[in-house]
């Protein structure tokens, strides 16, 4: 199983990686009446402290029950919705974890590691879009520096965008893990209906026909997402030996093959998944992207037909328009580039080409207004990066 972050152990509240004291802002006191004041505060007080030693002690019940009273005292007291929280998740319960969490994040909106723990309280609950929408902004926020806790993130991202059919950014979430040397069935599994496409909610059952196949991609993938692809080859080699007719397993071996620069032996496996499956779109644009700045002109029938199969797709148009324009035919690339335009206003790239296109055709104002817009979008990027550690 794929270790879930560490949440109860005595040093999560008190000094722990998790630990949110040092995190969240100073709790909100609402006014109290001169009469009430120090009677609602010494009750307070002496909830929490009981609250706060049956959490380090493992009597986690008697905490439940002691952090509910202490926040009925003092609903905006955080770090007691976020000890609350915490049991709960840990305690499988996660509807009661969600609104812990919503509470924590609502009082503390810069805390990343709360809007993470909420989010992966969603997963659980089969909520992915939300989960996936919360792990994002907690992870964009910053989290604590706890290493169970960011391969949590980083598998449970990478299965919300595998489900999502996000594959691409699921692979290069999910490789993260295999370079940080964290390998197990769960990633294996997660990596191998990344790479054959597969949006199921979870791997084939143990003993099904292609459960060896799925959990073999994903296992030879993680060795080529360390950067071991002579360890690789050996494992995709053989399970597609085995299974040469089984849908996408000639797109994942080309896949991991451009990864590892065999772009020869890459194109004739994209070439048989395409033998194997005639409308298959991606194993069209794989071959058009590899065959960029390489050779255009070979690349570009391959983006026509991947276009003509699929015309709402940014990334065919925004293809064929590149290559059209790397053989220097910038008339007919810029109809496909405004195409991808219309379609995919936030990618820098296809700014850089219409750019590059218009100038060619004489079209000033047209290029200078794209370069602008390229500029723009790059520098954005480039903000949007997280900070190297």
């Amino acid at each position: 199983m794929f270790r879930r972050p560490a949440l109860l152990s005595p040093p999560v509240v008190a000094a722990g990686s998790l630990c949110l004291i040092t995190l969240l802002l100073l709790p909100f006191r609402p006014p109290l009446s001169a009469q009430t004041k120090p009677a609602h505060a010494s009750n307070f007080a002496a909830l929490a402290a009981k609250a706060n030693a049956a959490r380090d002690a493992e009597r986690l019940d008697e905490a439940l029950v002691l952090y509910r009273k202490a926040l009925a005292l003092r609903p905006r007291w955080p770090e007691g919705w976020w000890s609350l929280g915490t049991i709960e998740y840990d305690q499988n319960a996660y509807t009661e974890a969600v609104r812990a969490f919503q509470k924590v994040v609502a009082l503390s909106p810069k805390n990343g590691t709360a809007y993470v723990m909420l989010g992966l309280s969603e997963f659980e609950l089969g909520r992915d879009d939300l989960s996936l929408q919360h792990i994002q902004k907690g992870s964009e926020i910053g989290l604590d520096k706890d290493e169970g806790l960011g391969h949590a993130v980083l598998y449970h991202e990478g299965v919300l965008l595998q489900r999502k059919r996000k594959f691409e950014a699921a692979r290069q979430t999910l490789e993260q893990l295999c370079l940080q040397g964290v390998q197990n069935d769960e990633i294996a599994n997660a990596l191998g209906m990344t790479l054959l496409r597969s949006a199921a909610k979870g791997p084939p059952a143990q003993g099904a026909a292609d459960a060896n196949v799925v959990i073999s991609i994903g296992r030879a993938e993680c060795l080529a997402g360390q950067k071991k692809y002579d360890e690789a080859r050996p494992g995709f080699e053989e399970v597609v030996k085995e299974n040469p007719d089984y849908p996408n397993i000639h797109y994942a071996y080309g896949l991991f093959l451009l990864e590892a620069r065999d772009l020869a032996n890459a194109v004739e496996q994209l070439k048989q998944e395409i033998a194997n499956n005639p409308e298959h779109v991606f194993a069209r644009l794989q071959i058009a992207a590899a065959q960029y700045k390489v050779n255009s002109a070979v690349g570009i029938p391959y983006a026509e037909e991947a276009v003509k199969l699929n015309p709402r797709l940014p990334l065919g148009h925004y293809l064929l328009g590149a290559l059209l324009l790397d053989v220097d035919q910038p008339e007919r690339a810029i109809p496909q580039l405004e195409v991808a335009e219309k379609a995919s206003l936030r990618d820098p790239r296809v700014y850089f080409a219409l750019g590059s296109a218009y100038s060619r055709v004489g079209r000033k104002q047209d290029a200078a207004r794209a370069r602008a817009t390229f500029e723009r979008l790059s520098k954005e990027a480039e903000k949007s990066k997280p900070a190297e550690q």
